[in-house]
């Protein structure tokens, strides 16, 4: 399960990007981070439906944002609070806890969440 901070860092070729670059083609987006992915590509200049497209040629799943998820991230919002965690942060980490995935960001603070197995990539 990719957080958009992850997938951005594959897409701008950052730091961590070696980590994300080979689970590529088993890897999870959820809707509501795609969302922040879309953003940020536009804010760039770059064709998001190329984009997609290109990412799911490559095997990236984008998975939608279901009632449960909501219900799970809403759960998730007191212990995420002080953290500094957004809805799309609690987003992936509901959909991670659904999936029983690991989540992959760059944000260390998801560590101390605890609801699920969270990889930092850099």
């Amino acid at each position: 399960m990719l957080d958009a901070s992850a997938l951005l860092a594959l897409l701008q070729d950052e730091p961590g990007s070696e980590v994300i670059e080979p689970l590529l083609g088993t890897a999870i987006v959820s809707s509501v981070n795609w969302y922040e992915v879309a953003q940020k590509s536009l804010e760039r200049g770059v064709e998001v439906a190329g984009l997609r497209r290109d990412l799911t040629s490559l095997g990236l799943t984008l998975a939608p944002f279901t009632t449960r998820d909501a219900e799970d991230a809403a759960s998730l919002r007191e212990r995420a609070k002080d953290l500094g965690l957004s809805l799309a942060d609690r987003a992936c980490l509901a959909l991670a806890g659904r999936l029983g995935t690991e989540a992959l960001t760059t944000d260390r603070a998801w560590t101390a969440i605890g609801s699920v197995p969270v990889r930092v990539i850099r």
